[in-house]
């Protein structure tokens, strides 16, 4: 099952045209990420981040956008991780709207050591979690991608 969250589109969101203006759509994909090693991984970006000295940044990041969203929408960001290597993660978000899709996000993510900026292997914890939840994400039919 995907972690999915919810977020409403506000003013501060959109351009004059008042749909959402393309930058603050990485906001909420970046906020459903975090929100997913919070609440499903059990590590936040706080204990990563400033208590254990590692980071997690983007690597790579491919959008789709497919229909606009507008002041007061309703959307539903939907997280699959789909590969774990040994110090990246390749996840993908889909934002919809009630049965409209809006945006499709593929992600690589690194864990890397703030002191040096290189990668590291994911903590074992981290990775048993990630794993986990692979598993629980995978399609009927699809094989799951790295180990």
């Amino acid at each position: 099952m995907p972690f999915t969250t919810t977020r409403k589109v506000r003013f501060e969101h959109c351009d004059p045209a008042g749909i959402v203006f393309y930058p603050r759509y990485f906001e909420m994909l970046n906020a459903c990420i975090e929100d997913w090693f919070e609440e499903r991984l059990g590590r936040s970006f706080g204990q990563i981040h400033v208590e254990g000295g590692h980071a997690v940044p983007t690597a790579r990041c491919e959008v789709r956008f497919t229909a606009p969203s507008r002041i007061g929408d309703p959307l539903a960001l939907a997280l699959r991780p789909r590969r774990l290597g040994r110090s990246s993660l390749d996840l993908e978000i889909d934002i919809s709207s009630g049965a409209e899709a809006r945006l499709h996000a593929d992600f690589t993510l690194v864990h890397i050591a703030q002191a040096t900026g290189r990668p590291e292997t994911w903590p074992e914890a981290l990775r048993r979690a990630i794993a986990a939840d692979i598993a629980t994400t995978v399609t009927e039919g699809e094989a799951p991608h790295g180990t």
